[in-house]
């Protein structure tokens, strides 16, 4: 069954694998456990940090992303999510990542290793 949601706190719950996009594009696909413990990519975090806490006085590191969403009719050259990574790189411009396992059963679309 595939199952579609911007909720992921449920989708925590009821999936067993994730699959992370961003304009279309596949950044981050990992069993649901592993996601949610040790994300990779700089999306899936953000996406994470934005889960809201049943805890009302709980600290919480929000990672509040800058800039604009691109148009999906004209992504950016490269990697579709650099113009608002707060990771991102020159490089990051000119090189289409391709999705990689950095894990068992754990892949991302980043250039960056340098990122756990």
């Amino acid at each position: 069954m595939l199952f579609i949601s911007h909720d992921l706190a449920v989708v925590e719950y009821i999936c067993d694998r994730v699959i992370v996009l961003y304009l279309g594009r596949i950044m981050e696909v990992a069993p649901s456990a592993d996601l949610y413990a040790r994300p990779q990519h700089p999306y899936t975090r953000a996406l994470l940090s934005a889960i809201p806490s049943p805890d009302p006085d709980a600290r919480r590191d929000r990672q509040i992303l800058k800039g604009d969403i691109p148009s999906p009719a004209n992504p950016p050259s490269g990697c579709v999510f650099r113009t608002r990574c707060p990771k991102a790189l020159d490089a990051c411009a000119s090189t289409v990542p391709e999705l990689r396992e950095v894990a068992p059963g754990h892949f991302k679309a980043c250039i960056r290793d340098d990122l756990n």
